[in-house]
């Protein structure tokens, strides 16, 4: 009788336990269900529509102007240190962006030639020769004329050679004109001002 007792309390419990293991496994489903429902509503899909319409258009033109000057144009150095030349050396250069001159002539200086065939002359014992190659000079001549010793005129010197100058001024060296120097220094500075404008203007130009 225990014994039936016994198993009857043991029959409760385990039908206890079934009914609370049930509900357990229920809960959890049910839980379980709800935790997937919520999951599958959260994670709706996210759908991005974007367009995008670029269009480029690339004109380019380039003009491409390069001034560079001609090569220099330099005057060669013109030598005159000759101890036997009476010559002057003078050059010029002009440079501009397009034209480029250069130019160079030589002078001969009269005064130098004069004076050197004059030493000649006194050298080789031919004085009086050398001193009418100096008497070319007019300035030479009016100093010979106020020292009392006139130029030589055909061999003659002295009081007849005076008189013969008289007689004959036309052979006479031309008078130095200070004004007429003058006025060719003037001129010769205005004509140089004048070209260096032009070419200024010139250069500022081109």
């Amino acid at each position: 009788m225990m014994q039936s007792g016994l198993e009857e309390t043991l029959m409760s419990l385990k039908r206890k336990y079934l009914s609370h293991s049930t509900a357990l496994t229920f809960f959890i489903a049910l839980l379980l269900g709800i935790m997937l429902t919520t999951s599958a509503i959260a994670a709706d899909p996210i759908v991005t529509d974007s367009t995008s319409n670029s269009t480029v258009k690339s004109d380019t033109d380039t003009d491409t102007t390069v001034k560079s000057p001609p090569p220099s144009a330099i005057s060669p150095s013109i030598s005159g240190s000759n101890s036997d030349l009476c010559t002057v050396g003078v050059s010029g250069a002009v440079q501009t962006q397009i034209l480029g001159v250069s130019t160079g002539q030589t002078y001969r200086d009269a005064n130098c030639e004069r004076l050197k065939l004059s030493k000649t002359l006194y050298d080789m014992g031919m004085k009086v020769a050398a001193v009418s190659v100096m008497c070319q000079d007019r300035r030479v001549f009016d100093a010979m004329a106020m020292a009392g010793t006139p130029c030589p005129y055909n061999g003659k010197i002295g009081e007849e050679a005076y008189e013969l100058w008289k007689k004959n001024p036309q052979k006479m060296p031309a008078k130095v004109d200070v004004d007429n120097e003058k006025k060719l220094a003037k001129e010769g500075m205005v004509e140089g001002l004048t070209i260096g404008g032009i070419l200024a203007v010139l250069a500022f130009v081109l």
